[in-house]
This record gives C-alpha cells, structure tokens and sequence, in this order.
C-alpha cells in the first residue's frame, strides 16, 4: 500500500473527530487507531489523543512507550502558559513510512484523576494549529471532559454494538442525551461495529429505536482484530487486506469525502419489532 504523494490540503483550524460511546468493549480504540494510521498514510498530519484517562489502550494497542503524557503536559501548561509547546509532548508512531502523533493518556492512576477539562481544550486548540486530524479516544461516560470533547468535535463517531439488551438500551440512551445537548445530527455519525455477530436481534429494529440510520457498519472480524491488537499492526498497515480493514479504509474515505457511496446498513432482518415495543 503505498503512501499518497499527493499533497493533501490543510486548514487553520485541523478537523477534531472523537470516538465516543455509551458502552464499554465496542472498539472505539482500533477504530481510531486504524482512523489515524489511514489518514496518515493518505499524506495528512495526524495527531491521535487518548483521553480515557484512567484505561487508555492507545499506547498499549500501537506498542508505544511514552515518555511524557497528558499530565506532563498539564503541569508544564500550568507555568508556561500559552508559550508551552504542546509538540514536545507527543510520541510519534511510525510503520511502513506511515507517520502520524500520539498524546498519551497519564500513567498513573492519581494523574487521571487531576486532568482538568480546561487544560485538555487547550491542548486540542493547540493541536489543530497543527494537526490536519486530531483524533480523539474518550471513555465510555459523559464527563466533563467528554462533553467539552463533545463541544470541540467536527465530528462525533459514536460506536455501538448490537449484542445484548443492555448495551442497546446504553446506545439509546446516549444518542437521546446527545440530541437533548442540541448538537447538530450531522456532526454525529453513528457507527455499528461487529456488524454480523451471532445475534437475533434486528438492526432494523435497531435503528427505528434510535431514530437514526447507521452512517457505516463494520464487520465482525474477531480474528482480525484479535491479531492486529496483538502484533501492534493497525488493520489498515497490515501486509495481508481483511474485511474489517476494507471497512475500515471505507469509512475514512467517506470522513475525507473519497466516496459519496453510503456503507450497506442492511442484513438479514426479522418481521417483528419486538425490540421498539421493549423500549417503547
């Protein structure tokens, strides 16, 4: 896969996509990681953040080894000012002549605790004066520092999956607090991951109970998966092409307005829509 030679266009102000969710275990860390080694490998600058502060996995899942972090570049915020450097806080990954930034959630668990919102909007106001892309990796609540996140984004990727109830029942809940925050529908796209995983549940029924189509749908592609968080070889880099990577790249090509054609929303469907009369 070659890298583009193309230059790419840049922007005052570089675009902010976050990854959020109401449920934990949805993907939200390869996805963005994937996200950000495909922009970079289409020539953009990439910055990839790691905001869930206490169980960060960016740096675990790209096998990095930071040597500073969020909370090293809070403290030094707090002295510096506006003269601080955000650059000289970021580790950089690179694989196969792909380069993009990272900025590392705290290591220790104190660290998480005493990150204050204020300090991360200007770290990611300072990132897109730099960054084509800043991507960033949130938990799975709404905090103070995830809504501030929220008010940041371009883009919100909210990812979900259709395993159990509960976790449908979360999906809903969060798609409902986002539209009650009165953010714009277009700026949330919703993201269905493990698409084709052994279920009996409907996505069309699914969908009528969140109000909203999914935007792109990802294949359920465990061994994948599985195998590229182990090597610490995003998807999308890996030698050997897979149906989740393809997706992958698919759903960056729709973010960059590569492709105009929609992702396929539709599988096998029941008749029933026992599911909106549970919630309903």
């Amino acid at each position: 896969m070659p890298m583009s030679t193309e230059p790419r266009p840049t922007s005052a102000n570089g675009i902010v996509i976050t990854f959020f969710s109401t449920a934990s275990a949805v993907g939200k860390t390869l996805v963005a990681c994937n996200m950000a080694s495909e922009l970079a490998r289409e020539g953009y600058r990439v910055c990839l953040v790691d905001f869930d502060l206490q169980f960060g996995d960016v740096c675990h899942y790209l096998q990095l080894q930071p040597t500073k972090t969020l909370a090293d570049l809070q403290r030094t915020m707090q002295v510096e000012g506006d003269s601080c450097r955000v650059q000289e806080f970021l580790t950089p990954y690179e694989r196969e002549g792909v380069h993009f930034s990272v900025l590392a959630a705290p290591k220790l668990l104190e660290e998480a605790y005493n990150i204050h919102h204020d300090y991360a909007v200007r770290a990611v106001r300072a990132l897109q004066r730099q960054f084509d892309y800043i991507l960033i990796d949130m938990a799975s609540m709404f905090s103070t520092l995830n809504l501030a996140m929220l008010d940041q984004s371009t883009i919100v990727t909210f990812l979900g999956i259709v395993d159990f109830l509960p976790t449908i029942k979360n999906m809903k809940i969060g798609m409902d607090t986002l539209k009650t925050l009165g953010y714009d529908k277009n700026k949330i796209r919703l993201v269905l991951n493990r698409s084709d995983a052994k279920t009996r549940i409907s996505l069309a029924d699914v969908q009528k109970l969140l109000g909203e189509p999914f935007y792109h749908v990802l294949p359920n592609d465990f061994r994948a998966a599985s195998t590229s968080i182990r090597d610490g070889i995003p998807l999308v880099l890996a030698p050997q092409r897979t149906a989740l990577g393809d997706a992958l790249r698919a759903l960056v090509d729709r973010y960059t307005n590569h492709s105009s054609t929609p992702a396929e929303t539709e599988a096998k469907q029941q008749e029933s829509s026992w599911l909106s009369r549970i919630f309903g």
